[in-house]
């Protein structure tokens, strides 16, 4: 089968590779000219574990193939998806369907015969119709079908999701297109992954509805971990104790500075305006963007705070930057608020995040200092923060903080490490949802660090 991706980003570089590995021929449509040679140069313009190499052998087996023109690149195609972005809207919260209906303007004017025309865009309930008017009305020639398709891909651990998925749903009305993608998918069927034929509409909701649930459960563990620390509780038992009902389960239970990235933030949000056009507000979802809102802003504070109140003249390490470890993603990534506040306090900031640094650029302070590890971060700060639980800082000793740090302030915004031993070792610890209050050095210590300069080498 011969399939167009239109859109080599995230879902539609990852999607094309998967499916070529399926043995399918696929080319994706990639109208930017930079990431285009950078792809035909076997160089993948996001960060995604294994990625390249699905990629490099797939291109090298002739299954796969980049090209910068619809025209050329749906030629032949019996399915054509639509993997373009749909960010927020300026001014109102709605997903922006201008790329969407771009997309599906010049696949109407290159088609030469019959093809299924398929969403993987997370796209609002009615673009499919949408998008079928505009078939009709442009190409009333054309037998042109339109499904929907969406995906449900984690970033940082994509292949396997695709791969190896929980579920595939699919939004298709007519015989043809059930049966094509039902070919396509067959791969799945092999390793019984239950695949839910729905309405155009259904499918559409879906993807809204499943996001907007995860995102709920990160909120809701969130607000449990601030009333433990109010309580004197350990947020993390609280977790396994609800996880382990099978009705609840113990995944997106995780405690951290709110949730960011490409899907929860703007898919929150678009269910919220789609719900309240269609007279169905949904008050939880509304709930839970205004309380992620709002502990995003807060995170600063909390760091400042830990910092007895003030960081004017502090030299702090940010540890991760990236929104969620295993990419380099840095939309809505909570390292953006706390640092932006934390320079506002007067702080001089040195970061290290092991994929996302080239990516954070355009979107912190320029007196952020990027350096090349976390040992060179952390050289001479008076306060860590870690934000992103990146593997590689599980390994931090206390003993390499207290050797390596000025100051002994540890603010640890995924609970990576171990309170007690890190208060034991005389730093002063904060973590999120669990009890006790941090550990204070001695006055000995405290004396000889203050007259110790700070390291604030660029990295």
């Amino acid at each position: 089968m011969n399939i167009a991706i239109i859109g080599g980003g995230y879902v539609g570089l990852v999607s094309g590779a998967c499916f070529a590995e399926f043995g399918v021929h696929v080319t994706v449509v990639e109208a930017d000219p930079l990431k285009l040679a950078a792809l035909h140069q076997r160089r993948m313009p996001i960060f995604e574990p294994g990625l390249d190499q699905l990629v490099a052998a797939n291109a090298d087996a002739g299954r796969l193939r980049f090209v910068g023109d619809v025209a050329s690149g749906i030629e032949g195609a019996e399915v054509i998806f639509i993997a373009v972005g749909t960010p927020t809207r300026r001014g109102d919260g709605h997903a922006d369907l201008g790329y969407v209906y771009a997309a599906v303007e010049q696949v109407a004017a290159a088609l030469r015969g019959p093809a299924v025309i398929v969403t993987k865009s997370t796209v609002p309930v009615g673009t499919g119709r949408e998008i079928l008017r505009m078939l009709r009305d442009l190409r009333p020639d054309i037998a042109a079908e339109v499904a929907s398709n969406p995906e449900f891909l984690r970033e940082g651990n994509a292949i396997a999701d695709f791969m190896r998925p929980d579920r595939v749903v699919i939004g298709a009305e007519s015989d043809r297109a059930r049966e094509l993608l039902r070919q396509l998918y067959r791969p799945l069927y092999l390793i019984e992954t239950p695949i839910l034929f729905t309405t155009l509409e259904t499918a559409e909701l879906t993807k809204y509805a499943a996001n907007a649930f995860l995102a709920m459960k990160v909120t809701y563990i969130n607000e449990m971990a601030d009333l433990c620390e109010k309580v004197g509780a350990d947020v993390h038992d609280v977790a396994r104790g609800i996880g382990l009902d099978g009705r609840i389960g113990r995944k997106f239970l995780h405690p951290g500075p709110g949730y960011g990235g490409s899907c929860f933030p703007k898919d929150t949000l678009a269910l919220m305006r789609i719900a309240q056009e269609a007279g169905a507000p949904s008050r939880l979802v509304e709930a839970v963007v205004g309380v992620n809102d709002a502990r995003k802003a807060g995170m600063g504070a909390r760091v400042i705070a830990a910092c007895g109140g003030s960081v004017r003249g502090s030299v702090i390490a940010v540890l991760g930057l990236a929104f969620k470890p295993e990419t380099d993603d840095m939309r809505d990534a909570p390292a953006i608020g706390i640092v932006e506040r934390l320079v506002e306090g007067g702080a001089r900031i040195r970061a290290f995040d092991p994929e996302a640094m080239t990516q954070a650029r355009p979107h912190l302070p320029d007196s952020v200092v990027y350096c090349t590890s976390a040992t060179d971060a952390i050289a001479g700060a008076d306060a860590t923060v870690l934000v992103t639980e990146w593997n590689e800082f599980r390994a931090i000793s206390p003993d390499t903080f207290l050797q390596q740090m000025r100051g002994d302030v540890v603010v640890d915004l995924r609970n990576v490490y171990d309170p007690a031993l890190m208060r034991q070792a005389g730093l002063a610890y904060h973590g999120i949802g669990r009890p006790d209050g941090p550990a204070r050095r001695s006055p000995e210590r405290r004396d000889a660090l203050s007259s110790t300069p700070a390291l604030v080498t660029a990295g």
